[in-house]
C-alpha cells in the first residue's frame, strides 16, 4: 500500500519509514527539513519538501493516492510553544487540519496522528489512562489535545478512520540533543564530551521513557488494523531523572551533575497506562530502559567514529567583512595603478591621447555600480587637480578655469552614468532571478504532479494487463483524458463513459456558484432530452451528491432523474456531475457501480490536472487583468466546441461584441457579470466575441436581447464565417 509519513526525515519518522519499507510498502515523505535530515533515511522513497500546512500538499495526495497517512510532522518544543505560540499553532493545528482535509478528499483509509503525554498535564492519576481528564500546562499540550479532537470530529463527520497515539518520552538512535523529550540523548552527548549533566529541577521529576523501535511497532500495527480512537504508547513505568542518571552511569562515565531551576510548563510526574494498546493491538514494549540506552549509546559511538573518518575538510567560506571591504580595496588598488601611470607622461598612452582614467572609471562602474564609480570619478578629479598643482597652477585659477571644470564634469558624469546603468542592470537581473525561482518552483510542482500521474497510470495499466474485460476500457480512459484543456477533457469524458458503461445516454453538468446545474455536454441520442439547466433546490437527490461528494444510485427509480450520478471534485469543491440516464437492469451491480466510480474519479483527476495547468499558464491565456481569452486559447476552446457539435450535436453560438479597442476591458467586466459559468469571452480574428455554450438560435436571440438591455450590443456570427 501507499504510505505517507509527514516529518519522515525526523527522529521517529525515519524509523517509521524504514519499518514500512521493510514490510514491503511504498513510502512517501512530506518534510520541510526544518529539523529533519535527509541522511536519516537510506531506504527507497519519494520525498516532497513542503510545510504540512502548504496547499501544494493536496496535489501530492491527488497524484499518488495514499492508503495510510502517518502524521508525525510537528513543532515539538514546549519552550517554543510558550515563547512563540503562533508558530506552534501553525504547525501543530493548521498543518494537521490540512492533512486531515487532504486525506478526506482523496480517499485515505487510515490516518494516524502522533499526540503526546503533554495532553494530561500534571495529573495525580498515575499511570494516566486514555479516559483520564486532560489539563495541559503548555500551548504544545493544548494543541495536541485539539488535534485529537479534530481527528475524532473528522471520523464522525467524514468516516475517516483516525488513530491518535499519545507518546510518552521517546528516545533512541537519530534523536537530536535538544528539547526536554530528548533528555537521554542530551545526557549521553554531554557525558561523551566530558561535560557535567545539567538537570532542570531537583531530579525527582519522573518520565515514562519508551524506545523508538517500540513506538514504530505500535504505529505499524495501528496502520494495519481497524483500530481507531486514542491510545497511550509507553513503557508504563515511572523513572525519575536521578534514576536515569544512575542508569547512564553504568554505561558511561559521568563527570558531574549540576541542578538548575525548573523550567516553566514542565510536568512534575508522567506515566501512561499502556494496557489498552496491549489488549487491542497485541503490542508489548520489547526494550527495557537499560537496553534502549545501551543501543542508543552504541549508535552515538558509531556516528562519532564515522565522523572521525571523514577526510574532506569543510569548505572555506568568504568572511562577511571581506565582501564588504573588497570593492573599496580593489578600487584603491586600481586607482594606485592609475596614479603610477599618470606620473609617466612620456609613454605611448600620452602620445596617442589615450585617457586611461576614463577606462578606470568605466571598469569600476561596470564591476561595482554607482557608489564605487562615484568614488573613482572623485579620485580621478583629485588626481587631475594634483597634477595641475604640480605643474605650477594655483587653486584660484583652477577653481575658475573652464577647462578644469569641464574635465571634472566629464569624469563625474561618465562615472555616475556608468554606475547607474550598472545598478539598474543588477536590479533587473536580481528581479529576473527571483521570477525564475518562482517559475522554477511552479514548474517543479507541475512536473511532480505529471510524473506521479504517469506512474499511477502505468501502475494501473500493469494491474489490468491480465483482465480481459477491462483492459481496453481502462486504456481508453487513461489515454483519452490526457489533455490539458478542460473542454477537451469534458468531450473525451462523455465518449469514455459511453464505452465504459455501454450506454448512449450520458450527460455532464457544471455546478455553478448560484446553485444551478448547467448542461456541458450530452450523448448524441435522439431519445435523451437532458434539461439544459436545473436548480439544485428542485432536485434534492442531486443536491445531496453535490454536498456529500458521494456517488448516488437511483434505487427507487425516480422518474426524470438519472440512474447514476457522481461528483467531479477539484480542490475540495464539486465542479461538475456525471450522469448515466439509462442503465440496463442486469447492470445494476456493485461491479458496474465501482466501475462508474473509478471512471468519474479519473475524470476528476484529469480535470484537476487541466485546471492546474490553466491556472499556471493564466498569464499566457488571458489578456492582462481581464477575463478575455487570448486568440490562441480561444481557438482551442472553439475547436473543442466544433468537435463536440460534430460528435454530440452540442449547439453553440458566437456573438460579435460591439466594443472599441479601448473599451475591451470595460465591456469584458460587464459581460462577465451577465454570462453563465459555461460561456467564454475571447479574441477571435482581432475582435471581441462571446461563445455561448449549449445555445441554439433561439437561446442566442434571447441572450442578445438581455445583453442589449444592459447596454451591450452584439451581432450573430454566421456558421459560414466560423468555418471560413
Amino acid at each position: 500500500m501507499n504510505v505517507l509519513v509527514t516529518g519522515g526525515y525526523g527522529f521517529i519518522g525515519s524509523s517509521v519509514v524504514e519499518r514500512f519499507h521493510k514490510e514491503g510498502h511504498r513510502v512517501y515523505i512530506i518534510d520541510n527539513l526544518s529539523t529533519g535530515r535527509r541522511e536519516r533515511v537510506t531506504v527507497p522513497h519519494k520525498a516532497y519538501v513542503y510545510n504540512v500546512e502548504d496547499r501544494a500538499c493536496e496535489e501530492v495526495f491527488r497524484s499518488v493516492g495514499f492508503d495510510v497517512v502517518v502524521h508525525l510532522a510537528a513543532q515539538t518544543s514546549v519552550m517554543t510553544s510558550l515563547e512563540r505560540p503562533c508558530q506552534d499553532a501553525e504547525a501543530n493545528v493548521l498543518g494537521l487540519v490540512n492533512m486531515l482535509n487532504c486525506a478526506r478528499l482523496h480517499g485515505v483509509k487510515k490516518f494516524i496522528f502522533a499526540s503526546s503525554a503533554a495532553v494530561y498535564g500534571d495529573t495525580d492519576q498515575l499511570p494516566a489512562r486514555e479516559e483520564t481528564a486532560c489539563h495541559p500546562l503548555s500551548p504544545y499540550g493544548m494543541n495536541k489535545r485539539l488535534g485529537e479532537m479534530y481527528c475524532e470530529k473528522w471520523q464522525e463527520l467524514y468516516k475517516l478512520d483516525t488513530l491518535c497515539l499519545r507518546f510518552s518520552n521517546v528516545y533512541g538512535p537519530r534523536q537530536s540533543s535538544s528539547g526536554e523529550g530528548g533528555v537521554i540523548s542530551v545526557f549521553l552527548n554531554q557525558a561523551r564530551e566530558g561535560k557535567p549533566l545539567y538537570v532542570f529541577g531537583d531530579g525527582t521529576q519522573t518520565r515514562d521513557f519508551v524506545y523508538v523501535d517500540d513506538v514504530t511497532d505500535a504505529i505499524y500495527r495501528g496502520a494495519t488494523s481497524d483500530v481507531t480512537g486514542i491510545y497511550n504508547v509507553s513503557m508504563g513505568r515511572e523513572t525519575s531523572v536521578n534514576e536515569l542518571i544512575e542508569t547512564i552511569r553504568t554505561l558511561v562515565p559521568v563527570k558531574d551533575v549540576q541542578y538548575l531551576d525548573s523550567r516553566p510548563g514542565e510536568i512534575a510526574r508522567s506515566c501512561l497506562d499502556n494496557s489498552r494498546l496491549k489488549r487491542d493491538l497485541d503490542w508489548v514494549p520489547l526494550y527495557s530502559l537499560q537496553e534502549g540506552i545501551a543501543k542508543t549509546w552504541e549508535w552515538m559511538l558509531r556516528q562519532e567514529a564515522a565522523a572521525a573518518r571523514e577526510e574532506a575538510a569543510p569548505a572555506r567560506e568568504t568572511p562577511g567583512w571581506w565582501r564588504i571591504i573588497r570593492p573599496f580595496v580593489e578600487n584603491g588598488l586600481a586607482f594606485a595603478a592609475v596614479a603610477l601611470l599618470s606620473r609617466d607622461q612620456s609613454g605611448f598612452l600620452y602620445e596617442y591621447g589615450f585617457d586611461f582614467r576614463l577606462v578606470y572609471i568605466l571598469l569600476i562602474g561596470l564591476m561595482y555600480g554607482s557608489r564605487q564609480s562615484f568614488l573613482s570619478a572623485s579620485a580621478v578629479i583629485s588626481l587631475y587637480v594634483a597634477d595641475s598643482l604640480a605643474n605650477g597652477r594655483d587653486w584660484g585659477s583652477l577653481l575658475f578655469d573652464p577647462e578644469t571644470l569641464f574635465v571634472a564634469a566629464v569624469y563625474l558624469f561618465f562615472g555616475l552614468s556608468v554606475g547607474f546603468v550598472t545598478d539598474k542592470y543588477k536590479k533587473e537581473l536580481a528581479f529576473a532571478k527571483n521570477e525564475l525561482a518562482v517559475e522554477a518552483q511552479r514548474y517543479k510542482l507541475l512536473m511532480d504532479v505529471y510524473k506521479d500521474t504517469r506512474s499511477v497510470k502505468e501502475a494501473l495499466q500493469r494491474q489490468v494487463l491480465t483482465n480481459r474485460d477491462s483492459l481496453g476500457r481502462i486504456h481508453a480512459l487513461v489515454t483519452e483524458l490526457e489533455s490539458l484543456e478542460p473542454e477537451q477533457v469534458v468531450g473525451a469524458a462523455v465518449n469514455v463513459m459511453e464505452d465504459l458503461m455501454e450506454s448512449r445516454k450520458i450527460s455532464i453538468y457544471a455546478v455553478s456558484a448560484t446553485g444551478y446545474l448547467r448542461l456541458l455536454l450530452q450523448s448524441n441520442d435522439a431519445d435523451l432530452r437532458a434539461p439544459r439547466s436545473l436548480h439544485l433546490k428542485d432536485v434534492p437527490e442531486l443536491s445531496e451528491v453535490v454536498t456529500s461528494q458521494r456517488l448516488w444510485v437511483n434505487k427507487k427509480l425516480v422518474p426524470g432523474l438519472p440512474m447514476l450520478a457522481a461528483p467531479v471534485v477539484h480542490q475540495g469543491e464539486t465542479i461538475a456531475l456525471v450522469c448515466v440516464h439509462e442503465q440496463g437492469f442486469e447492470r445494476f451491480t456493485l461491479y458496474h457501480e465501482n466501475l462508474f466510480r473509478i471512471a468519474v474519479d479519473m475524470i476528476s483527476r484529469s480535470l484537476s490536472r487541466a485546471f492546474t495547468y490553466v491556472a499556471a499558464t493564466r498569464s499566457e491565456r488571458f489578456v492582462e487583468e481581464t477575463p478575455i481569452l487570448q486568440e490562441g486559447a480561444f481557438l482551442e476552446v472553439l475547436r473543442s466546441k466544433q468537435a463536440a457539435k460534430e460528435r454530440y450535436q452540442a449547439a453553440y453560438t458566437l456573438l460579435h461584441v460591439e466594443a472599441s479597442e479601448n473599451g475591451l476591458k470595460e465591456a469584458a467586466e460587464r459581460l462577465s457579470r451577465l454570462l453563465r459559468d459555461t460561456d467564454y469571452i475571447g479574441l477571435w480574428r482581432g475582435r471581441l466575441v462571446l461563445l455561448l455554450s449549449n445555445s441554439g438560435p433561439e437561446e442566442a436571440r434571447a441572450a442578445m436581447e438581455r445583453l442589449q438591455k444592459y447596454g451591450v450590443a452584439t451581432r450573430l456570427v454566421s456558421e459560414d464565417a466560423v468555418y471560413a
